[in-house]
């Protein structure tokens, strides 16, 4: 992909963007505010995204091994 295509399909998202958003008709000051607090939140997204879905998935797996049959063994051993 050449690098002017990629400039020029990123320069469209972005005009995409500010349509959906309508931050094309903001001011700058206004614009500034926006984009930080959408930043924010993406990046506040993303840091709880990769620090707490792990350990959710490792728990949900465990939760799905118990319930198909292949507990762990316990510390305490069963008499038969």
């Amino acid at each position: 992909m050449d690098v002017r295509s990629l400039k020029n399909y990123l320069y469209w998202l972005f005009c995409q963007f500010e349509l959906i958003t309508c931050s094309y008709l903001m001011e700058p000051w206004e614009k500034l505010l926006f984009y930080t607090f959408n930043i924010t939140v993406l990046v506040t997204a993303l840091y709880a995204a990769y620090s707490f879905v792990p350990g959710h998935i490792s728990t949900a797996f465990q939760l799905f091994l118990h319930l198909f049959g292949n507990q762990r063994e316990s510390a305490v051993s069963v008499v038969k």
